[in-house]
């Protein structure tokens, strides 16, 4: 009992004790036995994070976020991708279970619909937190962005720059931040008076640069005249200003386009992309302050009680608007 008292810098062991103790285990290179602390306490000190892809700039900015303040709290961070597939997202889910995480952190991949895993990790008694891509039915904390709010933002931006005939290149009908863009869009055209056109929304099923060349092809081959893009991110985004400008449109003079997320490679397009900024690093340190708050109450069998944190996205103006 000393020597772990020792360890964990107890105040009722002597400072010359714990010296000791401290110089032997250093010399016999000794760690501690996370199994049997978790059969004591009930804690692993490990967390799972699961994300759609490693690529993309905004996810590595939350995965860094909550590495940074699950290290001062002591936990260890397992980080999988999903690579955006319910079937790959399920398995990961099922592995962390088994490694007996003290908490989940999940953005959903794409063609997630059916949320039973989910709930398999409620049941559990284990935490479970979502983040930007989300659902409102699955009961647990979320920390998003105001999608509807920042696309609206963002359609009226270039609606305040002169464009009538926006196009929205739309992610999937699910998850919720597909939703909440295109509603936003829509809010932005009914404020304004400007009729909405659904042969103007194209749907961007992996919302990747590949995405935004073949809906900007589909615009093209199906003749239908826009002035204004609004894109579901900024790779769709990207993609789509290089095949306008490979077909001598010019960008902003003949059509305006605004990405989301602000990644890294926006600032440095020709021209630079206008976009939505969306605080990685933020959200992860919102996850990992969710979770503890949760994690205490769960020790002290407290109530546990259910939040949904929205942090700030700007618009960022650049040359492309």
């Amino acid at each position: 009992t000393t020597v772990s008292k020792a360890l964990k810098d107890y105040p009722d062991v002597s400072p010359k004790t714990k010296q000791r103790v401290r110089e032997y285990v250093k010399s016999v290179n000794f760690k501690p036995n996370s199994h049997a602390a978790f059969l004591r306490t009930r804690e692993t000190k490990l967390v799972g994070i699961i994300v759609p892809s490693l690529s993309h700039y905004f996810f590595n900015n939350i995965i860094n976020g909550l590495i940074e303040d699950a290290q001062k709290q002591g936990f260890m961070v397992i980080i999988l991708c999903s690579h955006e597939s319910y079937e790959t997202e399920v398995i990961h889910i099922q592995n962390l279970l088994h490694q007996n995480v003290d908490g989940i952190f999940l953005s959903l991949a794409q063609n997630t619909n059916d949320f039973s895993h989910l709930n398999n990790v409620i049941e559990r008694n284990t935490t479970l937190i979502l983040f930007d891509k989300i659902s409102k039915i699955v009961d647990c904390s979320k920390v998003v962005i105001d999608d509807r709010d920042a696309a609206f933002r963002a359609t009226e931006h270039l609606i305040k720059n002169g464009r009538k005939r926006i196009a929205h290149f739309r992610g999937n009908l699910m998850p919720q931040n597909s939703i909440d863009r295109f509603l936003g869009y829509k809010d932005a055209l009914k404020k304004y008076d400007i009729p909405f056109d659904k042969n103007l929304v194209i749907s961007c099923e992996k919302a990747d640069e590949l995405s935004g060349i073949n809906a900007v092809q589909k615009i093209i081959d199906e003749k239908i005249d826009i002035d204004g893009v609004f894109a579901i991110t900024d790779l769709t985004a990207i993609g789509a200003m290089q095949h306008f400008k490979k077909k001598q449109y010019k960008i902003p003079e003949d059509i305006a386009i605004v990405g989301f997320s602000n990644w890294l490679v926006s600032g440095y397009t020709t021209p630079s992309l206008t976009t939505i900024d969306q605080p990685g690093k933020l959200i992860g340190k919102e996850v990992m302050e969710l979770f503890i708050k949760e994690n205490t109450a769960r020790k002290k069998k407290a109530p546990i009680i259910h939040q949904t944190i929205s942090v700030p996205a700007p618009l960022i103006e650049r040359e492309s608007s």
